[in-house]
């Protein structure tokens, strides 16, 4: 999860989050060269003194500043393609999870184990434990184990709504009347937290979500005891 002193992308639960943080990485070092480049220009013109009144076109140096910022969006588009459809490929997933979302919790179904069925409200101030967070804990956590294709599909009863987590690399919109899905790889043991990050209404930001990453005999144990 986020902290504090985070100045950048959290740290990474998946490959597409992986991916994500690369391309993140890659376009930021264009966009400093892009500012280094700039400002250097911008510098050298205020303080030197060539004059040319009789300059009417400049057609090599229009050239040239036409074809180097499309061959940087080149550059650009490319990796960002490649992950738009990593993002979208779907590979046999191992379990499905349905999630819903209402003003202001999410609902959840593993259609594929006898159809659980749970509710996923924000743990209120006065119910908290020490070793919660404040905000960002719920009373039913989803369980899916790792190292395995989980698909999701999103949909809402009432407004639209986001499904987040940021260090799966996951943002699906829910929208009333549409099932949206995608899917995720989570590669690590551990808790991760999301909020609904649709401005879906006044407390759209308390719409917490949380997964709690375990092996797959833990998750096969705790699907036997919660039939």
């Amino acid at each position: 999860m986020a902290t504090w002193s985070n100045f950048s992308l959290q740290n990474s639960a998946s490959p597409l989050m992986e991916q994500i943080i690369f391309f993140y990485d890659h376009t930021l070092i264009i966009l400093v060269m892009i500012t280094i480049l700039v400002s250097y220009l911008m510098m050298s013109l205020f303080f030197n003194k060539y004059i040319n009144r009789f300059m009417l076109e400049g057609q090599m140096i229009e050239l040239i500043w036409t074809i180097i910022p499309a061959i940087t969006l080149i550059f650009i588009a490319l990796p960002s393609l490649r992950l738009l459809y990593l993002l979208d490929e779907l590979n046999k997933p191992l379990i499905t999870l349905k999630s819903i979302g209402h003003q202001w919790y999410w609902s959840y179904e593993y259609s594929d184990f006898n159809n659980i069925e749970f509710d996923s409200y924000m743990t209120p101030m006065n119910e908290m434990n020490k070793n919660n967070f404040r905000l960002l804990e719920v009373d039913n956590r989803i369980i899916l184990p790792m190292n395995n294709q989980i698909q999701i599909m999103v949909t809402a009863t009432d407004v639209i709504h986001s499904w987040t987590i940021p260090s799966l690399g996951v943002k699906v919109d829910a929208n009333p009347g549409r099932l949206n899905q995608t899917n995720f790889f989570i590669n690590r043991p551990g808790i991760f937290f999301g909020q609904c990050s649709e401005i879906c209404g006044a407390n759209h930001s308390f719409m917490p979500i949380v997964i709690e990453s375990i092996s797959i005999k833990n998750f096969i144990n705790w699907i036997n005891n919660y039939s």
